[in-house]
């Protein structure tokens, strides 16, 4: 029988504003390099930094709860002027997430 995957926890955040603006940055380079860059691209990255920022400040450090959290409140973002959807920013944003934290994204090791 397989093994449940393990959850992933941040570190508590210390500075949610400066995570915050390194996940915009991050997100913003992402988007354009993936596709073409667009304008929205940094509306985007700007959204879910403050769905980000604003649940660390409420204490969430479960990386699952977090990419949750941005599907649900980037559904309300109007996303007709990008190739981008609400699932594939929050899979964005955990990749860099895992990335930061030296985990492989592809394997979960």
């Amino acid at each position: 029988m397989a093994e449940p995957i393990q959850a992933i926890t941040l570190p508590p955040a210390t500075h949610p504003e400066q995570e915050g603006q390194w996940l915009q940055t991050a997100l913003h380079q992402w988007l354009d390099q993936e596709f073409i860059p667009e304008a929205v691209n940094q509306q985007i990255a700007e959204r879910a930094a403050q769905v980000f920022v604003r649940q660390r400040m409420e204490g969430e450090n479960d990386l699952g709860s977090l990419v949750i959290a941005i599907v649900t409140e980037m559904q309300s973002f109007d996303f007709s002027k990008s190739f981008y959807s609400e699932f594939a920013i929050a899979n964005a944003v955990s990749d860099l997430l895992l990335a930061s934290l030296g985990i492989d994204h592809c394997c979960g090791q």
